[in-house]
């Protein structure tokens, strides 16, 4: 099993006899980071330092994913690396004639803001990971792996829905915001650097990837609590639709992250990751590629959605519920 770092969402205390309710101050920083921006504060992270943690966060989920999965087979975890697959094609097939039929938007906002949920946000996985090990449940240790995997379909997906199979497709340049996308090949490297080097090869740079991951984390929840801010304008101009769907949207697909993940014999931790995987909205690579092969779509309702409703009702709510839906599944 594998852990990360240490946090939590809400968590009951019981000290000197007196029973209360805790909020992790990592949390905190993603509200203070929130208020600040609703209140228009020149507080800003230098984008510079943005990119390191952002980058520093990245390698530290490969690199631990990459020690635990070291000391297992990988041929054995090939079910579950195309049931994923699978998973962000689903997800993506179904968010689209919602959006299409229901919100009506076009068809590229739709097929956009469609593949965003089909993706996965590194920064609610961080944030799930880091509940988890603070609640002392332990998951299997190729889930790193298998939120790589989970950024891909959803993109490819939502290109076709997009554009068909049109010759102007620019395959070559999808393919490289795909997989040479700065996420994916931190994520990637830090799982081959982990695999390679053991957990005594990288015992000289635990300091830094490891101890202070829950720091590092925070620093990046300040900076995405800013950023959700400056989506709240678009939420306003788009009426109620972009916010019951980033909300019912990532619940339904926890459910189904659930499912699989104990049909694929997930533990109970294994199970909630996948649910918070399935039900989290990428903003880093899909708007990229999105970028490339679909420039007609309005980034700012994908960005809405994923980052104004979706990320911060995971982050603050989401979390704690996707867990109680694994483990109702689980049969616990």
């Amino acid at each position: 099993m594998a852990c990360i770092g240490p946090s939590t969402v809400c968590r009951h205390v019981a000290e000197a006899g007196e029973t209360g309710v805790t909020i992790d101050p990592v949390i905190l920083f993603f509200v203070l980071g929130l208020s600040a921006g609703l209140a228009r504060s020149e507080l800003r992270l230098p984008s510079a330092v943005y990119d390191l943690v952002t980058m520093i966060l990245l390698l530290s989920i490969g690199l631990k994913g990459g020690i635990e999965l070291a000391r297992q087979p990988l041929l054995p975890m090939v079910p579950q690396m195309l049931a994923v697959l699978v998973l962000g094609m689903f997800l993506t097939l179904v968010a689209f004639p919602v959006l299409r039929l229901l919100g009506r938007f076009s068809r590229a906002d739709s097929a956009s803001i469609a593949a965003h949920y089909g993706s996965v946000s590194v920064g609610t996985y961080a944030v799930g990971v880091a509940w988890l090990m603070e609640a002392g449940i332990g998951f299997e240790a190729q889930m790193p792996l298998l939120m790589v995997l989970l950024e891909i379909p959803a993109i490819l997906v939502g290109i076709v829905v997009a554009r068909g199979f049109a010759a102007n497709l620019r395959l070559r340049h999808v393919a490289h915001e795909v997989f040479l996308g700065k996420g994916i090949v931190l994520l990637v490297g830090g799982v081959i650097i982990g695999w390679i080097s053991g957990p005594a090869g990288v015992g000289t740079i635990e300091p830094l990837f490891f101890d202070l991951f829950k720091g590092i984390l925070a620093l990046f929840l300040l900076e995405m609590g800013l950023i959700t801010a400056g989506q709240f304008g678009s939420l306003r101009r788009q009426g109620l639709f972009l916010i019951g769907f980033g909300i019912l949207m990532p619940l339904a697909s926890s459910v189904v992250g659930a499912g699989l993940g104990v049909w694929l014999g997930l533990s109970v931790g294994g199970a909630t990751l996948l649910a918070i995987m399935a039900a989290s909205a990428s903003y880093i690579a899909v708007p990229a590629a999105m970028r490339v092969s679909v420039p007609e779509a309005n980034p700012a309702l994908s960005l809405a959605a994923s980052l104004g409703v979706t990320f911060p009702f995971n982050v603050l709510v989401g979390i704690p519920l996707y867990y109680e839906i694994a483990s109702r599944i689980h049969g616990n």
